[in-house]
This record gives C-alpha cells, structure tokens and sequence, in this order.
C-alpha cells in the first residue's frame, strides 16, 4: 500500500469510530539528564488495548547534540523524485549541513515503509523574516504543495519518529532505544474522524513543538481558520494538527507565558469565572476573548513538548475532563511523568530495568495544565486554581 494513499485502507478501517482510543505518554528530566528511548516505548506499550495498530509514535528531545544548532528535519518520501525535489528546494532556500537515511530496522518489521530521511539545516540569513519563520515557510510549503512528500519534524535538537503500526512495531523499526533524550513523548492511535497513513500518525510537530493527543477537536473548523489568519496551512487530515500550531502561534510568536497559552487553549467556563475576585475575573475574560476563535472545544487530553527557550512538558486536558490525564514525579523530584493511564507508571515499576519508584501519582484536574521545566522542576501541577500563586503583572508561569 502506498503510504500516503490512506483511501486503500480496509472499509472496516476508513469507517472505524472509536470515542475512548490512544494512549499518550511522556516524561521530562528535570536535571535535563538523557536517557535511552526504551522506558517511553515501555510506558506506551503497556497501553495496548488503545491502539489498533494504525499509527504510533515518539518525539525525542536532545537528541543530536552534535547538531543542536541546525533545524533537523524528519521527512517521509513516497519515491525518489520526490526526495530530489524537496533537496532541491531545500538546497535553494538554505544550506543543507548532513541528508541522510533515518536508520530503521532491516529487514523492515513494517509494511511498506515510505522512504525516511533526515536533513540537519540552516536557511539563509534574511533581515526582513526570522529563521524560525523561514522555516515554517518551508514546511508548509513543502507539506501543502509537494506531492508525495511530508515533514514529520523540523525542530533543533529533537526529532518525531512514527508510522503506521503498533507501538512496538514503531519503536523496534526506528531503532528507539539507539536514541537518547532529556524528554520523551509517546502516542499509540486508534483513528477516530481521520485515516490511518504514516502522516496521520502522532506526534505532531511545527519547530520545537510536538503535541500528542488522545480525543476528538470539535472546534476544528474554527481553530484551522484562525490559524490560516496567520499564514498557517493545516493539510494533515487531523485535529491535532491545529493544537500543535495554536501552541506555537500563542508561546513562540505571540510570547505568551505558557500558562496563559493554556487558558486560552481550555479557558475556566464562565459561570466559573463568575465566582472568582474581581482581578482573576477581568484577567481570563480577556484572555477567552482576545483567544476565543483559539479555544479547543470537544473531549481531548494532550502532552505537549516545546524547546524555546527552556525545555518544557505540558499537560492539558479538556474542561470537563472528558479524557483521562495522570502524573507522578519520582522519589528523587528529578522527573515527572504523565500519561492517559496509570497502568504507564506501574509498569515502570515492575520492570526490573527500570523499578522506577513516585514520590506521588494523582489526577489533574480538568482544563488545568500540568506544567514541568528542565532547570526548574515541576512549576505547576495541574491542580491549583486558574491563575493562582503568579502575579497578574507579570503573568508568569
């Protein structure tokens, strides 16, 4: 089966609804200490009943630091014309520092793998347009106009490896424990509204953000014709590209603390904010309406990654927590972890490899995001009141 022709696809698939699917797991070291893929993909594997085997997926950060200053860019080809192509194009905006085949297991244990490729890059330096935004450029263009062709990752320092396939199936045919990473994202799928191809699959990821997500946006159509407002091309044929997006527009471009990006992202419903002090009140009714076209209606829990500045993982569940969302942090307070099930942390435990003992395990409440920062700990932990401890002044967080 061709890669990206997701119409081939068995009927019972392209037709298939499944409202409680995907299972999401990630971690962050706090002492930014990296380590082997192997414990995400155990954390994810064990989640088995929420996939079927159409799409899993990893994101990894600080994964080339020898590379850490230049854009990596994970790409799926369908052919070789089309990987000329995209060199091509990528040879005339910028400079290309290494291409090579992303190493995955041979004989492949996956069926009909497309052609993966890496590309460690640096576009030309422009006065009138940032790198980062030359970039984006770039993989819009590249993703919306060349055929056979999609950027799967383009931040620096990090990587998102996925595909079609079990979750064990993805993680032995990238070589995941060959990888070595400070934070770790994970996600097995069970399509709801959108194919099973390679794309489709999660993480998704713009620069040095990558979401997974377990659930269903309602709020779609809304969110993709805000986000077009700002020059952004959804073309992925999922939801969860639009969260990924929000997320860069709002902390990188719009330099919005990322607290404050995930209020306006799952914002305190309004007979709620009724009963808060007058400041917090004035504060989230500007919030929901200078973001209210940004707002993520529908069931949802995500975790997020994101790089710019400081390495951070975030947490988020819908406002009705119609999604499950679990954290712990470790005996030593060193790392945090989060998942859609505990059943991800146990397993940790019972691995002889690991036996990884939590200070704490507890629920997130929802719409109120989890928040853990390399350097600093774990800032907020899911349960405190909407603006609660910062200083609205600063609006920290």
């Amino acid at each position: 089966m061709n890669w990206k022709n997701y119409t081939s696809l068995p009927k019972i698939f392209q037709n298939q609804r499944i409202f409680d699917g995907c299972g999401i797991s990630g971690y962050l070291n706090i002492d930014g200490k990296r380590e082997s893929g192997t414990k995400v993909k155990d954390m994810l594997c064990i989640l088995h009943d929420r996939e079927n085997g159409l799409g899993a997926g990893y994101a990894g950060y600080g994964i080339y630091p020898d590379y850490k200053d230049y854009y990596a860019l994970h790409i799926l080809f369908d052919d070789e014309k089309s990987k000329e192509k995209v060199i091509s194009y990528l040879e005339s905006m910028g400079y290309i520092i290494l291409s090579e085949p992303i190493p995955t297991k041979t004989p492949s244990n996956v069926d009909n793998p497309p052609i993966i490729w890496r590309i460690f890059y640096e576009p030309k330096k422009m006065k009138s347009i940032s790198d980062d935004e030359q970039m984006i450029e770039l993989v819009m263009q590249i993703n919306a106009n060349f055929d056979g062709a999609f950027v799967m990752s383009s931040g620096k320092n990090m990587g998102v490896f996925k595909g079609n396939g079990w979750s064990y199936e993805i993680a032995d045919f990238y070589k995941i424990e060959d990888y070595k990473a400070y934070m770790w994202l994970a996600h097995s799928r069970f399509p709801t509204n959108t194919p099973g191809w390679w794309g489709g699959a999660h993480p998704f990821n713009l620069l040095g953000t990558s979401v997974v997500h377990n659930g269903e946006i309602t709020s779609y159509g809304t969110n993709k014709r805000y986000l077009e407002s700002f020059g952004y091309k959804c073309t992925l044929f999922t939801d969860t590209e639009v969260i990924a997006y929000l997320f860069d527009l709002l902390v990188r471009k719009h330099k919005l603390p990322i607290l404050i990006a995930s209020l306006a992202l799952a914002p305190p419903l309004f007979n709620e904010i009724e009963r808060m002090d007058k400041e917090f009140q004035i504060a989230l009714k500007n919030i929901r309406a200078t973001y209210r076209s940004a707002m993520l209606n529908g069931p949802f829990s995500i975790i997020v990654g994101h790089n710019d500045p400081i390495p951070t993982m975030i947490g988020l569940s819908d406002r009705k927590k119609l999604r499950p969302l679990v954290a712990a942090i470790s005996n030593d307070d060193n790392t945090v972890y989060i998942s859609s099930e505990e059943a991800s942390f146990k397993r940790l435990k019972l691995n002889a490899e690991f036996c990884d003992e939590f200070k704490e395990i507890w629920h997130p409440k929802s719409g109120t995001a989890i928040i853990a920062r390399v350097g600093q700990g774990l800032l907020r932990n899911g349960l405190e009141k909407p603006l609660e401890k910062i200083k609205l002044s600063v609006m920290g967080g």
